[in-house]
C-alpha cells in the first residue's frame, strides 16, 4: 500500500499556506473582549479575544501598535483588524492584529475624519490664515476648566517665565454636552476685549470621548474667526484634535503652551545685555574708524598743501580751456569751408551766372514757353529774348537746323 507520510512541520506549513491564501482571513475585522493581556518587554502585546461562546489567541506586534493612543487591559471590549494565520511552532492558529480601537468609538472616529476633510477643504487648516504670536504679550487669557491641573500648570509656567505678564482665566467646562457651547462663547467673549494679546485653550489628557469638545465644529469655527492668536493645548503630546489643526499654534501640552506664549524674562534680559554690548562695541568701532579716517585726512598731501591742490586744478583748467578753443576753431573752420563749398555750388547752378557769360533765354511771345529747339520756331513768329539786364522782342524771319552757323539765324 502506497502511503504519503508528512512531518508535523509540513502539515502545519500546509495549513498555514491555506490560511494565507484565503482572502477573507487576510482582511478580517473581529469584535470581542480582551483577556489574559500581556505587554512583553519587547513591546509586543499578547492576549485572548473572546465572546460568550469562543476565544482566539491574538498578537499585536510593536511596529503595529506604536500609534495606539490607549493601553489595552483585561475586560476591554475592542474591534480589531488583521489576518489569521498558523503559528507553526505550536500548531495553533492566531489573529495577527494590525489595528485596534475601543468598541463603540468607531463612529466617533468616522465623524472626526469626515469633519477634518470638510474643514480642510474650506481652508480652516491652511497656513495662510495662521496669525503670528506677539513676541512680548502683556496679557494672556486661558480658556479651560478652573479646577483642572491644566490651568494651574499654565499659571505656574507663565509666572515663572515672566511675572510681569497678566493672566485672565475664563473658566469653562471642557467635557460634556455643553462644553462646546461654553468654549466657543468664551473665545467670542475674549475677542470683544482689547487687552488680550494671546488666547490659550485646552485641558489635560483623556480619552477621545473626554477630549471630544475640542473636536466639535462649533469650537473649530470660533477658533478660526478669532482675531486674537490662539494656542491650542489639548491633552498630552500624543493627543491631536481638530482645535490643534485650526489654531494658530499647537502645543503638545498645557505646560508647553505657556513656554510657547511667554519668553523667559531672564532670557530677555540676557538678550538685552548682549544687544547692549554689541551696540557699544559697534559704536566704539565706528568712532575708531572715523577717527582713523580723520587722521588720514589730516596727514594727507591735500590737507598739508591745499594751495598746491588749487594750482594743479588751475593748470588743468587752463589746459582744458586751450583744448576747447582749439576744438572750437577747428570746428568753425570745417563749418565755414563746408558753407563756402555750398555757396560755390549754388553760384554754378544759378541761371544768372550763365547769362553773364553771354547766354540768353528765348521764349514764345504768346504763351511764354521756353524755346530750346529750332523745331519750335516758325517764320513770322514773335519771340522774346531774356538777357541779363532786360527783355527784347524779335520776329523770326527764317530758321535753319543743324548748321551751327549763328549768322544765318535771324
Amino acid at each position: 500500500m502506497n502511503r504519503s507520510i508528512f512531518t508535523v512541520s509540513q502539515v502545519n506549513n500546509y495549513v498555514k499556506n491555506l490560511m494565507d491564501r484565503d482572502l477573507l482571513l487576510q482582511n478580517l475585522w473581529i469584535r470581542g473582549e480582551i483577556s489574559n493581556f500581556k505587554l512583553h518587554s519587547s513591546g509586543h502585546m499578547y492576549f485572548t479575544l473572546k465572546d460568550d461562546q469562543s476565544r482566539i489567541r491574538c498578537v499585536f506586534f510593536r511596529y503595529q501598535n506604536a500609534d495606539l493612543d490607549f493601553t489595552p487591559s483585561d475586560g476591554l471590549k475592542v474591534i480589531l483588524k488583521g489576518n489569521i494565520s498558523m503559528y507553526i511552532r505550536d500548531g495553533q492558529y492566531q489573529f495577527y492584529v494590525e489595528y485596534m480601537e475601543k468598541d463603540g468609538i468607531g463612529q466617533l472616529y468616522a465623524a472626526l475624519e469626515a469633519l477634518k476633510i470638510k474643514l480642510k477643504e474650506e481652508g480652516l487648516f491652511s497656513d495662510e490664515y495662521k496669525k503670528p504670536l506677539p513676541a512680548f504679550p502683556r496679557k494672556i487669557a486661558i480658556i479651560t476648566s478652573h479646577t483642572g491641573a491644566a490651568v494651574h500648570d499654565l499659571i505656574r509656567v507663565i509666572t515663572k517665565r515672566n511675572n510681569t505678564v497678566s493672566i485672565l482665566v475664563i473658566p469653562v467646562l471642557v467635557q460634556g454636552e455643553t462644553a462646546k457651547d461654553q468654549i466657543s462663547a468664551a473665545i467670542d467673549y475674549a475677542n470683544t476685549r482689547d487687552d488680550i494679546d494671546i488666547l490659550i485653550i485646552g485641558r489635560g489628557g483623556g480619552s477621545i470621548e473626554e477630549l471630544w469638545a475640542f473636536n466639535e465644529e462649533k469650537v473649530a469655527r470660533a477658533i478660526f474667526r478669532s482675531r486674537i492668536p490662539i494656542i491650542s493645548a489639548v491633552g498630552h503630546e500624543t493627543d491631536f484634535t481638530v482645535s490643534d489643526l485650526v489654531a494658530d499654534v499647537r502645543a503638545a501640552t498645557p505646560s508647553a503652551a505657556g513656554e510657547i506664549a511667554v519668553r523667559e524674562l531672564s532670557g530677555i534680559y540676557q538678550t538685552l545685555d548682549r544687544l547692549d554690548e554689541g551696540l557699544q562695541y559697534s559704536i566704539s568701532r565706528y568712532l575708531m574708524l572715523q577717527n582713523a579716517k580723520i587722521q588720514n585726512l589730516s596727514d594727507s598731501y591735500i590737507m598739508k598743501y591745499p594751495e598746491r591742490f588749487f594750482t594743479t586744478i588751475e593748470q588743468r583748467l587752463d589746459h582744458n580751456i586751450e583744448k576747447i578753443a582749439t576744438l572750437s576753431n577747428s570746428l568753425t573752420r570745417q563749418k565755414w569751408d563746408k558753407f563756402a563749398a555750398l555757396v560755390s555750388n549754388l553760384e554754378a547752378l544759378n541761371p544768372l551766372s550763365v547769362m553773364m557769360r553771354g547766354f540768353c533765354v528765348l521764349t514764345d511771345a504768346n504763351n511764354k514757353t521756353i524755346i530750346n529747339s529750332v523745331d519750335q520756331l516758325n517764320e513770322g513768329m514773335n519771340a522774346m529774348i531774356r538777357l541779363i539786364d532786360g527783355i527784347a522782342t524779335c520776329n523770326i524771319i527764317s530758321k535753319e537746323k543743324g548748321t551751327g552757323d549763328e549768322d544765318k539765324k535771324r
